[in-house]
């Protein structure tokens, strides 16, 4: 890791903490990844960025069950960019920020992507002093087939990893993650949500070790959420027509990610490479032109249940 001039000798930081968490999920998850698939391999490059900092990109693509996936992390800092400034209403700030970044597209319509983030940020003065500090993150599921039990699992393992450590989580993240992966220009949610929380600062109630370990929490349930999905409909069969519509629906996830993603956002304006941040977009996309799907259909289902938010635990 390229550690910024202020850090200080002798002290275990938060950032450190969490950047060798992050390290080590990212080879739990690419591992397990890799063997569930049972065919390609995750290739590996290390990136550094100019200003300060740099990453260690991961990326499958053509594999037996994913057709393409990236496990990203990343630590950089330095001069926040006069955009972010004044986002944030600070002036002549410098940063830290890291995190790890996964999006993982399955080849089969019957698999859903999937995409989780969990992140740390601080904020300094010019005197290396922190003014600011808070984690963010979150995990979500976007099906194009439904099937009810997997939004069932996958939000029970949320709920499990924010209960243990306060019983208010799960449903403000979850609301919180319906709103924020709504694709307002569609009137509809990218997919059936997860978590998200950010700015997750220290309180009377949580100190920044606390959030600490709620992030690492949640980040740890990531495979227990995903995995027994990928593994029960991998095998289902599904016809072009099936595949088609996975294409089209993936069209609406692009459209997210480059028109209201914050991450995307950030992650350009403060000069990341530009390979890393464009990783969560898939290979095969379809843009048709005033697209509806049958009535009754198991297609027009998941629109409408997209169209209004459910509560599934």
């Amino acid at each position: 890791m390229l550690l910024p001039p202020w850090e200080r000798s002798g002290v275990t930081l938060m950032k450190e903490v969490f950047y060798t968490y992050i390290q080590n999920l990212q080879n739990i998850i690419t591992s397990k990844l890799e063997e569930v698939d049972g065919k390609s391999k995750f290739k590996e490059d290390q990136w550094i960025r100019p200003e300060g900092g740099g990453g260690r990109s991961r990326v499958i693509e053509n594999g037996a069950v994913f057709e393409k996936g990236g496990v990203n992390i990343s630590a950089v800092h330095g001069e926040l960019p006069q955009s972010m400034q004044n986002y944030f209403g600070v002036k002549d700030a410098d940063f830290f920020a890291c995190g790890l970044s996964l999006v993982i597209h399955p080849k089969s319509p019957m698999i859903p992507t999937v995409h989780a983030n969990w992140r740390y940020f601080e904020m300094y003065d010019k005197k290396g002093n922190i003014v600011d500090q808070w984690f963010g993150g979150g995990q979500d599921l976007t099906p194009y087939y439904l099937f009810d039990e997997d939004a069932v699992h996958f939000h029970s393992v949320c709920k499990k990893a924010c209960d243990a450590h306060n019983p208010m989580f799960y449903p403000n993240y979850k609301k919180k993650c319906d709103a924020y992966f709504w694709n307002a220009h569609r009137n509809e949610a990218r997919g059936v949500g997860g978590l998200f929380f950010d700015y997750s600062r220290t309180s009377e109630e949580m100190s920044m070790q606390n959030w600490y370990s709620f992030v690492a929490e949640v980040g740890n349930s990531f495979l227990k959420a995903y995995i027994p999905i990928v593994i029960k409909r991998k095998e289902l069969k599904y016809t072009q027509k099936q595949r088609d519509w996975q294409e089209i629906r993936r069209g609406r996830y692009v459209e997210f990610n480059l028109v209201h993603d914050k991450g995307t956002l950030f992650g350009l304006k403060t000069n990341g490479r530009i390979e890393s941040i464009l990783m969560s977009l898939p290979p095969h996309v379809q843009w048709r032109y005033d697209h509806h799907p049958e009535e009754g259909s198991e297609e027009e289902r998941l629109l409408k249940i997209l169209q209004k938010p459910q509560e599934w635990v």
